[in-house]
């Protein structure tokens, strides 16, 4: 699946984001010129970290019967190291509904192992980037 990003208005830094069928919106801070009229790359970088450990708890609560009925996560960045290759993000995470001390112990247990976890934590990630394939009345549009 493509993902897509398309500035929304020229000359600025917002843009409109396609995943599948949903539509989201990034901005960048006005310090750095735009309008914080919608989360950061960053902040999608975190957010993907919460949202893979409440949604890894919740199957993981099917899957073993156990009563979670809701998952709380607060996700807090330090990336004040981040230009020297360190970048911290604080995970807490509140689970809700009928559960024993046990129960709660193999959620967290399961929820270390959330795919994303593993993904920024363990995964070598090559990126390589090309120029997009437009057609030539479209280059114009670009300006």
């Amino acid at each position: 699946m493509a993902i897509t990003s398309q500035t929304e208005q020229p000359r600025a830094f917002r843009q409109v984001l396609r995943v599948g069928p949903h539509t989201l919106h990034a901005d960048v801070s006005p310090e750095a010129g735009g309008q914080d009229s919608a989360p950061g790359p960053h902040d999608y970088f975190d957010a993907s970290l919460a949202a893979c450990k409440a949604l890894t708890a919740m199957w993981y609560a099917k899957k073993h019967g156990l009563a979670l009925e809701r998952v709380e996560t607060v996700v807090e960045r330090d990336d004040s190291r981040e230009r020297q290759g360190h970048y911290v993000l604080e995970v807490k995470l509140g689970f809700f509904g009928a559960l024993t001390a046990e129960d709660e112990r193999r959620l967290h247990d399961a929820v270390a192992l959330c795919p994303i976890h593993k993904l920024m934590t363990t995964a070598t990630v090559d990126i390589v980037t090309a120029p997009l394939e437009t057609p030539p009345q479209a280059k114009g549009d670009a300006a």
